[in-house]
């Protein structure tokens, strides 16, 4: 038997075998397995459409990224912007307070002052009424000591009272 020249026995049952095994596996064997390069390929093309739409859901959360981070640098700086509104507003509010306070302070003191000085100057009066009172009774007493004088000076005071009548 020589194999590379063949019979034609040897032929046929070889076509016939093949045809049989071809017609088992057409039948039974090659829808098994393109359902399956089907099934494959579907899962292929779904795992690729999931990629895709993964792929576009990352884009926009990028997207969303990026404005969730704009937005909150514009927050950051309006709150900031609205502390040192504060801040200032404070610094001001207590410069105020502190000038109205030392005003108060000032014109309480000037009150005192006034106060004080128109003690002083009663008491500065008291006691030049007093002296005066004082030196006029030990000139008078002086003056006064002989009974002549006296009467002159009691009928020089009535004179005196007449001429203011008039």
């Amino acid at each position: 038997m020589n194999l590379v020249t063949p019979d034609s026995g040897l032929i046929f049952w070889m076509c016939l075998i093949f045809a049989i095994v071809f017609f088992i596996l057409a039948k039974f064997g090659f829808p098994v397995i393109t359902s399956m390069v089907e099934k494959r390929q579907e899962k292929i093309e779904g795992a690729l459409k999931a990629a895709e739409k993964a792929e576009a859901e990352l884009a926009d959360m990028e997207k969303t990224k990026e404005q969730m981070l704009c937005e909150a640098k514009q927050q950051q700086a309006q709150i900031l912007g609205e502390a040192a509104q504060q801040r200032e507003a404070l610094l001001e509010k207590a410069r105020r307070d502190a000038e109205q306070q030392s005003e108060r302070i000032i014109a309480q003191a000037r009150e005192q002052i006034a106060t004080e000085r128109e003690n002083a100057l009663r008491e500065v009066r008291s006691q030049v009424s007093q002296l005066s009172v004082s030196i006029a009774e030990k000139v008078l007493e002086r003056e006064l000591a002989e009974p002549e004088k006296q009467q002159d000076y009691i009928d020089k005071m009535l004179d005196e009272l007449k001429d203011v009548k008039k």
